[in-house]
């Protein structure tokens, strides 16, 4: 079943009510509408963000301070040296978290600090390593003096290198940079990572620094800038036939146009992963993205559509059991028809959707199915029908115990009694919450 259901999928009627037969047109005025819009996108307006600022004189300076008697009088070290030199580093590390784990911050900081200041004595992949390690420990504990510190040391050493920072450098800054939690700096340093990595042709690592790129600005909420990377990225997948990022990607997309609420766009891109997922026979994912496409529709006020996506999620999720996705889709349908005041239409899946939480023994859901069925009723002012429905809730309320569904469904039987006796309900007192 689930097969010949892909087989004829494209086939579908998208207007058809699956429940009767009976042909359901929700609008003629949105019937046929135009293949969503090319992504187009405002430049974003996110400034970067500002650095924090030293306030006091630099602890890093090593021009304030006299000579660390850590550090060896000869230069180059030799092996020896080197080594119970990185020993004493280490050490110095380990008493400041120490003290950090004591509680004891201020004197944590300033032993940091010293670590920091004899590193420099060494390379500087060592000594920006440090650097990330001591801020991601600043920014956990919320100290922004001493963020701003390690910021203006990086700074410095930026500055120091006159734009020469080789990939190694580049890779080391970034990192820190990261561990800081900043983000902009990040940004920018992956960015210079991707223009070498792309002079040179280094394909691995510029798409590497691009899937951090990607990464970064959703960290940031820029979703302009993380649609163009992963449309970037997309485009690079399909070029090596690589079905795996192209899936992976399309998520991404999908996710990002959603969240940035531009359904156009949202559209094209779950349209084309739904295709990727038949390609790789994940069926079982479709369920879901039919539904999101429907509600992408919805939002466009493109009913017709809606509809059709709605009616294939439940068609599909049904044939493989899964009731949960089953019973949404039929919720989702059963809301665009009321919401174009189509209520026969919406009894009608209503009544799908009591079997459909029958099937999965999901007795509240069945209670909300006959709620929003007596609902309808009672504004048509059908009584009868609108009456059988709320007892039927309120007995499913009573086995759940849900005390506040049974207020609720007696109070509605008791204004239904009065409105079909011509009296007014307002008159009659209602039940204790």
């Amino acid at each position: 079943m689930i097969y010949s259901f892909v087989k004829n999928f494209s086939k579908i009627l998208p207007f058809i009510l699956f429940l009767s037969g009976e042909v359901c047109l929700l609008s003629r005025q949105d019937a046929i509408a135009a293949s969503p819009p090319e992504m187009i996108l405002a430049r974003p307006l996110f400034a970067p963000a500002k650095k924090p600022e030293l306030t006091k004189p630099d602890p890093l300076d090593l021009k304030q301070y006299p000579p660390d008697p850590l550090v060896p009088s000869q230069i180059p070290f030799t092996p020896l040296q080197r080594r119970k030199f990185i020993e004493a580093l280490n050490k110095l590390n380990t008493e400041a978290q120490a003290q950090a784990d004591a509680g004891n911050l201020e004197a944590a900081f300033e032993i940091w600090y010293r670590e920091l200041r004899v590193r420099q004595s060494l390379e500087t992949l060592g000594e920006i390593d440090a650097l990330g390690r001591v801020g991601g420990i600043a920014w956990e504990k919320n100290r922004k003096e001493e963020l701003a510190v390690i910021h203006h040391r990086l700074d410095v050493i930026q500055e120091a290198q006159n734009g020469n920072l080789t990939p190694e450098i580049l890779t080391a800054f970034a990192k820190a940079y990261k561990q800081m939690r900043s983000l902009d700096d990040s940004i920018q340093i992956y960015q210079q990572i991707r223009n070498t990595a792309r002079q040179k042709n280094n394909i691995k690592a510029e798409k590497r620094a691009t899937n951090i790129l990607g990464e970064l600005y959703l960290a940031k909420f820029d979703y302009i800038n993380a649609a163009e990377t992963y449309e970037i990225l997309l485009a690079q997948a399909q070029t090596e036939q690589n079905a795996y990022d192209e899936g992976l990607y399309l998520q991404k997309l999908a996710e990002i146009y959603t969240k940035s609420s531009l359904p156009e766009n949202a559209v094209k891109i779950k349209e084309r992963l739904v295709n990727r997922y038949f390609t790789d026979q994940k069926i079982e994912l479709i369920s879901d993205l039919k539904v999101a496409i429907g509600d992408d529709y919805a939002t466009l006020n493109q009913p017709e559509k809606a509809s059709q996506n709605y009616q294939e999620a439940f068609t599909l999720s049904w044939s493989l059991q899964q009731y949960g996705a089953a019973s949404l889709a039929l919720k989702k349908l059963a809301t665009l028809y009321k919401n174009h005041n189509q209520p026969n239409y919406a009894l009608q899946i209503y009544q799908k959707l009591l079997k459909v939480e029958q099937q999965s023994y999901n007795y509240y859901g069945l209670m909300k199915v006959y709620e929003a069925i007596g609902q309808i009723y009672q504004e048509a002012k059908q009584y009868p029908p609108a009456l059988r429905a709320y007892q039927q809730a309120l007995t499913l309320a009573r086995s759940l115990k849900y005390e506040d569904g049974e207020d609720y469904f007696i109070n509605q039987i008791q204004t239904i009694n009065a409105e079909s006796q011509g009296e007014n309900p307002a008159n009659n007192p209602k039940p204790k919450p």
